[in-house]
């Protein structure tokens, strides 16, 4: 290490549901303790069917709620912070005046509203310049949601002093500083790779102002140091510096320690994500899959992550919890009433769609399916176990199109949490892709502490972060139960071909 007496880190995992905060030691990169705030799923605004909206005040108010759990438990700790990560839910937009207040709620990450606005752009553009320059359509991402509120909102736009990515607000409340990073620009896609500068063909054919576009900082350095103000908040020493921020999934890859070309990651959280790192400029032609700057992209040294996002992960486990289950059982007894049930759960089937539009179906909505169910023959377990492969089906549809792409998928690292908690996710992830899941004990949160340490100079570099990195378990494929899956597999992608053929 090259600062063995260091103190400890902080990172924060922004979350649509909730925001975790997590310490870890800087002189080994193990994680101290954690906490979490609410103890409920935060709620969405969903005024209108495909809108999703949430308050970035609600994110500071637990993100402080957070902190102070983490001070309740390990005071001594808190206080020798020495730098503060910061990993988010990617894509969502806020809008501040020039007094840094937010102007409207956030629109989030698997809000529609904008899909047909980034339609016609593409098809205004070309892809030639779409995905030669921004490597994906601009689809239903940022820089189209804020030509919607353009549109729709004249009023809110006329105030717009800077835009922002969930995380770089939740930056700005501990610093007082607006600023964002390339890896967020093309996120929003809003970065011109080819250019190599903020995307201004994009931004000229909508309308939007270039000012509005943050400073540029790097995603590992000084972003700003901890305000008086917001350190009281926090409960925090004032003078911490911000030294690490990006969006959730590259920054479950450098958790991870996946930052080389080949190195694949997936997590099944909020959303279920397959994300892979190549050196090269790689795209789907048709943008289903999305390829973005990773956090370790540098211009003279590029590293691109290809992300496949299923937008119908958590929320439909949550949903099937609080609803089916009456929310009397936890996500544990679950796991073990789908685990009862055979692979391909007799027939019952998933189609885990219904939170937005999802790009690895061109931006269809599909809406979430069960189907095949028979009164005198299917229990609970049934459905808790279709939901399950119907997640992991999903998943492999993403992992097809990325294989395509010409990226080789072997052997795939997660995080033990989330639906990779459950062995029958696991299983199924592993049989039905052919791929070997390495798991490890980490997640968002310790990752984003861990890329703060890299920031703030507290380790040299990457394998110094990741000392602290342990594998803790592994799911193989089986040749047994490979053949079962996919016909389990084969069945359901005809049940999804059908609807997406439906007029």
């Amino acid at each position: 290490m090259s600062d063995p007496s260091a103190g400890f880190l902080i990172g924060y995992d922004l979350g649509s549901s909730s925001i975790k905060a997590t310490l870890v030691y800087a002189a080994n990169g193990e994680v101290l303790g954690s906490a979490t705030s609410p103890a409920q799923e935060m709620p969405m605004a969903a005024t209108r069917e495909g809108w999703a909206e949430q308050d970035p005040g609600m994110w500071w108010e637990h993100i402080v709620k957070a902190t102070q759990k983490l001070k309740e438990k390990y005071a001594d700790a808190i206080a020798k912070v020495e730098a503060i990560g910061i990993s988010y839910q990617m894509h969502g937009l806020v809008l501040v005046d020039k007094n840094h207040e937010v102007l409207r709620p956030s629109i989030i990450w698997c809000d529609s509203r904008a899909v047909e606005i980034g339609k016609n752009a593409f098809e205004a553009l070309g892809s030639d310049y779409s995905l030669g320059h921004l490597l994906n359509s601009p689809g239903n991402f940022t820089a189209s949601k804020l030509k919607w509120v353009k549109e729709n909102e004249p009023d809110v736009y006329q105030k717009i002093y800077k835009i922002m990515l969930p995380g770089d607000f939740a930056a700005m409340k501990m610093t007082g500083e607006v600023c964002t990073t390339i890896s967020g620009l093309s996120e929003g896609i809003m970065w011109d790779f080819r250019e190599q500068s903020v995307a201004s063909r994009l931004l000229e054919y909508y309308g939007i102002d270039k000012e509005f576009i943050p400073a540029i900082v790097p995603t590992f350095a000084e972003q700003g140091q901890l305000t008086s103000a917001a350190a009281l908040e926090l409960g925090l020493p004032a003078g911490i510096p911000v030294a690490y921020r990006a969006g959730d999934q590259p920054n479950n890859a450098l958790s991870l320690n996946v930052l080389r070309p080949g190195e694949v990651a997936t997590t099944a959280g909020t959303s279920g994500v397959i994300y892979g790192v190549s050196e090269k400029l790689e795209y789907d032609p048709q943008s289903r899959v999305n390829t973005f700057a990773h956090v370790n992209y540098i211009m003279d040294q590029p590293r691109y992550g290809i992300l496949a996002c299923v937008n119908g992960t958590g929320i439909l486990n949550s949903w099937l919890k609080h609803n089916m289950m009456g929310g009397k059982a936890d996500y544990e007894a679950m796991n073990l009433l789908a685990a009862k049930v055979p692979i391909g759960s007799e027939g019952v089937q998933v189609l885990p769609f219904g939170n937005g539009a999802e790009r690895t179906l061109g931006n269809a909505e599909v809406d979430a399916h069960i189907q095949g169910l028979q009164f005198n023959t299917h229990s609970q377990g049934h459905v808790l176990r279709a939901a399950q492969e119907g997640i992991v089906f999903a998943l492999k549809y993403s992992f097809d199109i990325m294989q395509k792409m010409g990226m080789r998928i072997e052997t795939v690292k997660a995080g033990m949490a989330n639906m990779f908690l459950s062995p029958v996710f696991r299983e199924a992830f592993a049989n039905t892709t052919g791929a070997e899941v390495a798991l490890y004990n980490t997640d968002g949160s310790a990752g984003a502490a861990r890329g703060a340490g890299v920031g703030a100079g507290v380790y040299s570099n990457f394998e110094e972060a990741f000392a602290g990195l342990e594998k803790v378990g592994a799911a193989t494929p089986e040749p047994g139960k490979q053949q079962a899956y996919q016909e389990a597999y084969g069945k359901w992608l005809e049940n999804l071909q059908s609807k997406l053929a439906a007029p």
